[in-house]
Formats: structure tokens, C-alpha cells, sequence
């Protein structure tokens, strides 16, 4: 037995003499840096760290909703002192990673990073400033949640289990950084949900209060979707756009409104595809795996029989 781990040791040694680690490695760094880089500006930059941003995702939350996302052992006499030392502590982390972010999105010279930490500071404190506007448009989906479904019995569950409910608390800190001037960022923190929840959302779309996610897993929401109040959307519902423009030289034209805009009050079942800028009048209902690319008007009733209006 000895013999055959000297032997195969023997072999990883004949291996790794094969590698050519210096050829390797020389060509990597001439596609890294030359043949096919990508580096942003053609300069290294720290990275926001995804770890650091879902701790303080963890913490926003825990500031917004001390009493279940907190320590369990807080009073009513210690709420505010764990909220006050929390928000601080995520803040100042906040601030840094908002400094990252601005590397790639931000018009200031790379090399001034006095100017971009003043301004991530900037944007931090604005951002910081709305949460208590963040907090009452997530009561509003807590309760849309707690209304919208007789599986729920309280609203510690909906905090608690219910990944449409983590995926918004994601989505609602991620547009307010990304319509603050911190897009990248927001990315990032839609990601993060994405990941733990399979509900994707861009922190573009703009989503009014009483948003219901039900289930949840397969939801996409794309950039430039607009939701009016009171929306509730089931598992695997896409809002996307229809098609996607180029320009003469055949490249993807970056922006303009392509996404769907969903009325007040409507709701949109499982599986369904709604495709384009159109619009979902207020009050209707769009059935399971309906494939739409038209608007209807308010009141429409559109299955995959038929559309109808009541």
C-alpha cells in the first residue's frame, strides 16, 4: 500500500512537470490584458463583494423589521438601540460597496476616488433616508400577502418563509440605490435574491405597493416594467420584452421602454408570458400559460381559450 502512494506521488510529480506553467501563464496574461480584456477601462478595481452585500441586505432587514429578522432577546427598551447600532454598522459597509460600484458606472475620472467616495457617501445617506418610505411599502406587501393567501396565518410566516416576500425586501432596497445612481450595485442585491429565491426582478422595474408574489419560483420581471398597486403575480410568470432592436451596425440598442405595464388590481396566474409595451388594463385577469403580446383593457378576463371582457 505504502508503495503505491509513493508511486502515485511518483506520477502527480511526472504530471505537474508537463503543465508549462510559465507558457501558460504568459499567454493568459496577453488575453487578459490585450487579445480579448475585458477589464472595465483597462484597470484593475475592487469588486463589490456579493458576501458583503448579502450581510448587509441581512442587516437593512433587520433594521426594517427588528423583532424578526433582530436578535430574539430584544425589548421594547432595546429595539432602538440594536436598529440605531445596526443601520450604522451597515451603512458605513453600504458606503463602501457604493464606492466600489461607481468605478463602473460613474462619469468621475477612475483616479479621483476622493470624489467617488464623497459621492457614495452621498448616495448612501439619500438611500438612507428613504427607508422608512422602503419599510411602509413592504407593510403594504406584507399585508397583500396576508390577505391574498389562505395558506398564510400570520405575518412572522410571511417574513419568515415566503421567498416572494424576501425576494421584494431585495428588490425595494435594490431600486432605491438604483434609481439613486448606484445601478450596479443594485444588480448585484437582485442577484443575491435571484439566487436564494429563482425570482428574478431587475431593481429598474417600478413596482407599486400591495405587490404579492405568490410561490414565487420562476418570476421575471424585467427592467423597464411598470406594476401598478395592488398587482399580485403567481410562480413562473415572466413580464419581458417581445424583441430586442439593433442599430445599423446590427448591434443590441441599450435601453428604451420594451416592458410590459400592468395596471392596478390585476392579477396574473402561473406560467403565463407577457411579452412587449403593452398594457394590462386595470382589473384583469390573465390565466395560466397565456402567451399575450397585445394589450387588453381594463376588466379583461384572457385565457388560453379567449379574451373577453366582463
Amino acid at each position: 500500500m505504502q508503495a503505491r502512494q509513493v508511486q502515485h506521488l511518483r506520477n502527480s510529480e511526472t504530471v505537474q512537470s508537463n503543465w508549462d506553467l510559465a507558457v501558460l501563464v504568459g499567454e493568459l496574461r496577453t488575453s487578459r490584458e490585450s487579445t480579448h480584456s475585458v477589464r472595465h477601462k483597462g484597470r484593475i478595481r475592487e469588486l463589490p463583494s456579493r458576501e458583503v452585500l448579502a450581510q448587509i441586505v441581512d442587516g437593512l432587514a433587520s433594521a426594517l423589521f427588528p423583532t424578526h429578522y433582530g436578535h430574539r432577546d430584544l425589548t421594547d427598551e432595546s429595539v432602538d438601540y440594536f436598529v440605531g447600532n445596526t443601520l450604522n454598522s451597515v451603512l458605513t459597509d453600504l458606503a463602501e460597496q457604493v464606492r466600489r460600484g461607481l468605478f463602473f458606472v460613474s462619469t468621475e475620472d477612475a483616479e479621483n476616488d476622493a470624489a467617488l467616495q464623497h459621492k457614495a457617501i452621498d448616495i448612501t445617506r439619500r438611500f438612507a433616508a428613504q427607508l422608512p418610505h422602503v419599510r411602509a411599502l413592504l407593510v403594504s406587501d406584507l399585508h397583500a400577502a396576508f390577505e391574498g393567501d389562505p395558506a398564510a396565518t400570520s405575518f412572522a410566516e410571511i417574513l419568515l418563509c415566503y421567498p416572494g416576500l424576501s425576494a421584494i425586501i431585495n428588490y425595494r432596497l435594490a431600486h432605491a440605490l438604483y434609481e439613486l445612481g448606484a445601478p450596479f450595485l443594485a444588480r448585484l442585491i437582485s442577484d443575491i435574491a435571484h439566487s436564494t429565491s429563482g425570482i428574478d426582478i431587475h431593481p429598474g422595474a417600478s413596482i407599486g405597493g400591495s405587490f404579492f408574489i405568490d410561490h414565487g419560483t420562476g418570476v421575471v420581471v424585467g427592467e423597464t416594467t411598470i406594476i401598478g398597486e395592488r398587482v399580485r403575480l403567481y410562480q413562473a410568470v415572466t413580464l419581458g420584452a417581445k424583441r430586442f432592436p439593433v442599430d445599423a451596425h446590427g448591434n443590441l440598442v441599450k435601453g428604451g421602454a420594451r416592458h410590459p405595464i400592468v395596471e392596478d388590481d390585476v392579477v396574473i396566474y402561473a406560467g403565463a408570458t407577457v411579452l412587449g409595451r403593452i398594457t394590462i388594463g386595470r382589473g384583469s385577469s390573465i390565466g395560466g400559460n397565456v402567451w399575450l403580446t397585445h394589450s387588453v383593457p381594463p376588466g379583461s378576463n384572457v385565457t388560453q381559450a379567449q379574451t373577453r371582457a366582463d
